[in-house]
């Protein structure tokens, strides 16, 4: 009888194993996005900042090639967002990104190419979730119910 339990329940234990690695790959994905999206707001800030001191005359070359990088950079996101329009989304854009490595072109923009290691996004996931704790216990300390006499 105990071993029908644990061959019984063999399944249902793989099957939550699964699911929760499901969940953390997911996770990690989405984190991931998450720190590329963030970086290119930064640098579309400073590019839109260098282009500003560059119609006043007052932007090095460097920092010129530095913005127009960036400005390719949003053309190459532009490019893959007609496809994000495209039915078979899914499909295409995966299909497209392969290709372009395959040709030796960069379809990505640059943010979205560099590779974290998982244990510096386990990090940033593990540090939201301790920061939405204290979020939830401020905002509910905050919030006082009215005494009406």
């Amino acid at each position: 009888m105990r071993l029908y339990k644990v061959i019984h329940r063999a399944p249902i234990r793989v099957a939550k194993i699964s699911t929760k690695r499901q969940q953390l790959r997911f996770k990690r994905a989405m984190v991931a996005l998450k720190i590329a999206l963030a970086q290119e707001k930064q640098e579309t800030k400073e590019m839109l900042t260098i282009y500003r001191r560059y119609s006043q005359g007052e932007v090095s070359k460097e920092d010129l090639q530095k913005a127009n990088a960036q400005f390719i950079d949003i053309l190459k996101g532009l490019g893959l967002g007609v496809f994000a329009v495209l039915p078979f989304a899914p499909l295409t854009i995966p299909l497209v990104v392969k290709l372009g490595q395959w040709v030796g072109v960069d379809v990505l923009p640059s943010s979205f190419n560099i590779n974290k290691p998982l244990k510096e996004i386990d990090q940033l996931i593990d540090e939201e979730q301790q920061q939405k704790p204290a979020h939830e216990k401020a905002a509910k300390q905050s919030v006082k119910p009215s005494v009406k006499k």
